[in-house]
């Protein structure tokens, strides 16, 4: 049997008023007080899950709205072109029309069509040019690519990960241009040549933690292989700060975010350009945090990415 309010039975409450006369109902009430709370803290977790599951659902909905959207503008396109360029239908007129019984021509006469004129050689030669005028504009010869959907660019696609600088030192052929070597987790560091301002210290750079693109492709710059790309945040007078992950990170920590799940490419196509149209949308906002069109940096149960204390700035 339980009590009125369904927490504890009558017999536990007349036990405790027993035991102790003076404080026993202090004592009920304190477990009920405890009882009731556990009880929130229980629904109030449970609705938090529910919260985090639907927003990676409506994640998924709208990459794949994303994906259908750029299907039907392709279809779209398509089917303008055909309707511009295909030539209209022919009709037979009975009067052309040839009797099965009518003897055949002979070799290098012309048939007399009724209604019809002959046909000139100017007109043959404009026919011809018109046909192959068709021709092009579906993408034969001109060598433009037919129209085909524009790939998903959306931010999954990078491979964000915490990095340690290791060591650090200035390019010998460039003053603003740092040569660093960056524990990002893998059995050998990573050589990271990055664009610095030209007040940065190499002692603020030994030891820290910053955040790298690691799925770009390696490229050379005065000399020197780079095979990573580092986070840095500016503003309109040029001042340079590297992006910090949040404290307890190590290296190799996936930097993700919560409304676009997905796993990163094993390598970012060049021809695609996946960095330059997204990072017009990588932003530090007014506090401090870097986000993507509003999605925090995060990386899963220790924190946000942030500048050390700019805002309001982009993020390069």
């Amino acid at each position: 049997m339980e009590t009125s309010d369904g927490l504890f039975p009558p017999s536990l409450a007349a036990a405790l008023k027993k035991l102790d006369p003076e404080d026993g109902e202090q004592v009920l009430e304190y477990f009920k007080t405890h009882a009731l709370l556990t009880r929130e803290k229980a629904l109030l977790q449970a609705s938090v899950r529910d919260q985090k599951k639907l927003l990676v659902e409506n994640g998924k909905l709208k990459k794949d709205i994303e994906q259908l959207r750029g299907q039907l503008q392709d279809k779209q396109r398509r089917r303008t072109v055909r309707a511009l360029f295909s030539p209209p239908p022919q009709t037979v007129s009975p009067a052309s029309t040839i009797s099965a019984n009518q003897p055949p021509f002979p070799v290098g006469a012309t048939e007399a069509v009724p209604g019809r004129r002959p046909t000139s050689p100017q007109e043959k030669r404009e026919r011809r040019g018109r046909r192959r005028g068709e021709r092009r504009a579906e993408g034969g010869a001109t060598g433009h690519p037919p129209l085909e959907a524009e790939p998903l660019a959306d931010v999954f696609r990078l491979d964000l990960r915490v990095g340690r600088i290791t060591s650090a030192r200035r390019h010998p052929l460039a003053t603003t241009l740092f040569i660093q070597q960056v524990d990002v987790g893998e059995a050998a560091t990573r050589v990271v040549v990055s664009k610095l301002g030209e007040n940065t210290q190499l002692e603020e750079l030994h030891g820290a933690l910053v955040v790298l693109l690691c799925n770009v492709k390696a490229c050379k710059m005065r000399g020197v292989v780079s095979q990573a790309r580092l986070l840095c945040c500016s503003n309109s007078t040029d001042i340079t700060e590297l992006l910090v992950p949040p404290t307890g990170s190590t290296p190799g920590d996936r930097v993700t975010f919560f409304n676009y799940p997905g796993d990163p490419d094993r390598e970012l196509p060049s021809k695609e350009r996946v960095w330059d149209r997204l990072q017009p949308h990588l932003q530090v906002d007014c506090r401090g945090v870097a986000n993507f069109k509003g999605c925090s940096f995060e990386v899963r149960g220790k924190g946000l990415c942030r500048a050390p204390s700019l805002t309001n700035c982009t993020i390069r």
